[in-house]
C-alpha cells in the first residue's frame, strides 16, 4: 500500500499539479531570456567581439540564432531521455511511476539549472566585468572547475569540470524527491533508483564527452 503524504510532501503537491505544456514553455522561455541577455549584454561586450569583422560576427549570430531557435528541440530531447532512464530504473526497482510521472519530475528538476545561469550573469555584468570570451566559457558558479584555472586544463575537460558542481547534486536529490513523491514508498529505494539509473548515465555521458571531443 502507498504511504501515506508527508507535510513536505502535501506542500509539494502543487508542484505536480502544475501544468506540464506551460511548464516546458516558461522553461523555454527563461533558458532564451537568460541566453539572449548573455550573448547581448555579455559577450557582444568583449572587445574581440565589437572589432570582429563582417563576415565572422555573422557566423556567430547563426550560431547563436540557431541555438535559441532549438531550446524546445533540445529539452524535448534531454527530457525524454532522463525520463526514460528514471522510469527504466523505477521499473527494475519494483516501484510503480508512470512515464509522465518522471517526465514532470525532470522538469521541476531541471529549474535548478536556472539558478547558476543567473548566477553567471550577474557575476560578469557586476562583480568581474573585465573579463573575455574564455573567462565566460569556462566559468560555472560552485563546479569543480573553479579549482583551476581554465589555461591550467585542457578544453576537453573544461566542460566535465563544469558539470560537476552543487547544483547537479542538488538536481540527484530533487529527483529522488520526485521519484519518491511519485512513488509514495520507501524513501532509500528513491535514492537508489536515482544512483543507479540517472547518475551512471550522467557520468557514462561526461567519460563519452571526453572520448570524442576534439
Amino acid at each position: 500500500m502507498p504511504r501515506e503524504f508527508s507535510n513536505l510532501e502535501l506542500n509539494a503537491r502543487s508542484w505536480f499539479g502544475i501544468n506540464k505544456i506551460m511548464l516546458f514553455v516558461l522553461i523555454c522561455l527563461m533558458t532564451f531570456v537568460l541566453l539572449y541577455v548573455k550573448k547581448n549584454f555579455i559577450i557582444d561586450e568583449i572587445a574581440a567581439f565589437r572589432f570582429m569583422d563582417m563576415n565572422r560576427r555573422m557566423a556567430f549570430n547563426l550560431r547563436s540564432g540557431i541555438q535559441l531557435v532549438t531550446i524546445p528541440i533540445i529539452y524535448a530531447w534531454k527530457f525524454s531521455l532522463i525520463a526514460f532512464t528514471i522510469w527504466v530504473g523505477s521499473f527494475l526497482w519494483g516501484y510503480r511511476v508512470t512515464y509522465k510521472q518522471c517526465w514532470s519530475i525532470v522538469m521541476i528538476a531541471e529549474l535548478i539549472f536556472f539558478v547558476p545561469e543567473f548566477i553567471k550573469i550577474l557575476w560578469f555584468l557586476f562583480i568581474d566585468p573585465n573579463y573575455n570570451y574564455w573567462d565566460v566559457q569556462s566559468f560555472y558558479p560552485l563546479s569543480y572547475m573553479n579549482f583551476f584555472s581554465y589555461e591550467e586544463v585542457a578544453k576537453k575537460y573544461w566542460y566535465p569540470n563544469m558539470s560537476i558542481n552543487v547544483f547537479e547534486i542538488l538536481y540527484w536529490i530533487i529527483l529522488t524527491y520526485g521519484v519518491d513523491f511519485a512513488a509514495r514508498k520507501k524513501k532509500k529505494i528513491a535514492n537508489y533508483i536515482v544512483l543507479t539509473s540517472y547518475v551512471p548515465c550522467f557520468l557514462l555521458w561526461l567519460w563519452f564527452y571526453i572520448i570524442v571531443y576534439k
